[in-house]
């Protein structure tokens, strides 16, 4: 397993959550957008580069502050815990659906597109049914 560079994400973390409330994004469900992970524990998800963004789909917005986000990889996985999408300029990549989280709005840095509200639906779907 690789190291994790944790020294490198802690003061982006920091400055982040320091950042006043009025530079939050304003966001909506369906939306992709590139986000701020950071630097995680063991398989979950990490960012990449220096300001550790993935890009994300907003799947449920619960106020202006917090919303449940799913990371996306540019890969395509068949497996029922992925979930195959088309972005805007028909570049094909996954949604990691093992990987949803609560995701503050101030980790999102900059939106990319709309996933169509048809492959949105089936991706709900498709989430709903990993639940039991």
């Amino acid at each position: 397993m690789e190291e994790k560079n944790y020294k490198n994400w802690q003061p982006l973390k920091s400055r982040l959550q320091n950042e006043p409330d009025i530079n939050r994004a304003f966001f909506h469900e369906r939306e992709i957008w590139y986000c701020h992970l950071g630097e995680n524990i063991g398989f979950e998800q990490d960012g990449k580069g220096i300001d550790f963004l993935r890009p994300i789909i907003i799947i449920r917005k619960f106020n202006n502050e917090i919303f449940w986000g799913i990371p996306l990889t540019s890969n395509n996985k068949e497996s029922i815990y992925y979930f195959k999408i088309t972005t805007q300029d028909n570049v094909y990549g996954s949604a990691i659906l093992s990987q949803i989280r609560l995701i503050d709005a101030k980790r999102l840095s900059y939106k990319v597109g709309d996933l169509p509200e048809e492959e949105f639906g089936e991706l709900t779907k498709k989430l709903k049914a990993l639940i039991p």
